[in-house]
């Protein structure tokens, strides 16, 4: 893992991560993708305290785990040991919502989903709901 991180991932960190990673999955961060996340960290009452100064550096160990062979096995197991559950469903919104953002889910997104459900055992019904949210949030006129 990256040297430059200090001590273990915040959960803010790990919100902000599963994010970039959902950005990223697809091979290509778009803008709206980054507006999304900017603008969570921005107003959203988890990222009260959070130190905006940490989005480059989380994004460059998102970088190198997606690098890795298991990265993405590693960015879980660094989020299952540093996010306290009760902000499973929180990481998962975020993640649909940065998924939903651009106003298309490609299959990587969709695989990446999966994954972050089961990786963090949200429940399929609470998936839906969270799901049908974020549709409906970033639906055009």
């Amino acid at each position: 893992m990256n040297d430059q991180t200090p001590h273990p991932l915040s959960p803010q960190d790990c919100l902000v991560a599963l994010m970039i990673a959902m950005s990223a999955s697809d091979q290509s961060m778009r803008t709206s993708e980054l507006v999304k996340i900017q603008s969570a960290v921005g107003h959203l009452p988890v990222f009260a305290d959070f130190d905006e100064d940490r989005l480059k550096p989380l994004a460059q160990i998102v970088f190198d785990l997606f690098a890795e062979e298991d990265g993405l096995d590693a960015l879980f197991g660094l989020i299952r040991d540093n996010l306290p559950e009760r902000l499973f469903e929180t990481a998962y919104a975020l993640a649909c919502d940065v998924a939903a953002a651009d106003g298309h889910l490609y299959e990587t997104e969709l695989r990446l989903l999966e994954e972050i459900r089961y990786e963090l055992d949200i429940d399929r019904l609470h998936a839906a709901a969270i799901e049908r949210g974020a549709r409906a949030r970033h639906l055009s006129a």
